[in-house]
């Protein structure tokens, strides 16, 4: 193993990295990581999204999710009243939202804002399996866990972020934090997995922290509740049922 020291101005340590051969390939750790993030199978979850900033008060929205592999979800507006009833379907790599005003479904891009911090592919595809391709930067120690570091690349257009670093726990694969990139190479936002719980028979982060890279006061807190396994059979994930569902 070796072992590098980072030196800050002062002259402390502030950081230890170790350049260790990991168990598993980068795409194995990345898929480990979505597989506690989210079931591989068919699952429904509800989604709170608190948003607040400086000079303005909490913003609160909820979704219903549902869910089956990465490439088809279902996002429907729960609260506030205002809003429900709009719904976004997500397919193979195209969003479609259909709003109560509107006769057609409307197409989307990923990394549009959905509310706050929150991009539409954050809730609508957000697994990071398929979408990019992952290269493992080091291992890294944060306080007493050592984490693997892994530099993500989209691996198509028109995914929610150019570029991802990504810290993975070492040990059990649970997905630590996030700092997402635009084509430009700047820093946009930072995520944060927190409260760790059983949830859908495994422990999973059921708290995500988003906060603004610009304005450090912006934050959106998304609230995961409710999950559980469902059957959800492909005419879940069409516009025609879309369409039903919104009436």
């Amino acid at each position: 193993m070796l072992i590098v020291l980072c030196w800050n101005l002062s002259g402390q340590t502030s950081h230890v990295f170790a350049a260790k051969a990991a168990k598993f390939t980068p795409q194995q750790i990345v898929e480990k990581a979505d597989r506690i993030r989210f079931p591989a199978e068919g699952f429904q979850v509800d989604i709170k999204v608190t948003t607040t900033g400086p000079d303005r008060d909490p913003e609160v929205k909820q979704y219903r999710v549902l869910s089956k592999g990465n490439d088809r979800t279902l996002l429907m507006t729960t609260a506030p009243a205002i809003d429900k009833g709009t719904i976004l379907l997500m397919r193979d790599h195209d969003l479609w939202a259909f709003l109560p005003n509107l006769s057609q479904p409307v197409r989307l891009p990923l990394s549009q804002k959905l509310t706050g911090e929150v991009a539409n592919g954050d809730l609508a595809r957000a697994n990071f399996t398929g979408d990019y391709e992952p290269t493992l930067l080091r291992t890294e120690t944060i306080g007493k866990e050592n984490y693997y570091l892994l530099e993500l690349k989209a691996s198509r257009r028109g995914v929610t972020y150019h570029r991802v670093l990504y810290w993975v726990n070492q040990a059990n694969y649970r997905p630590f934090k996030a700092e997402f990139f635009t084509l430009s190479n700047r820093l946009i936002k930072t995520c944060h997995f927190r409260a760790y719980q059983n949830f859908g028979n495994t422990i999973r982060p059921t708290q995500l922290i988003m906060e603004d890279a610009l304005h450090k006061e912006g934050r959106s807190v998304m609230d995961y509740s409710g999950m559980r396994l469902r059957k959800l059979p492909d005419k879940t994930f069409t516009k025609n049922y879309l369409k039903k569902l919104a009436r």
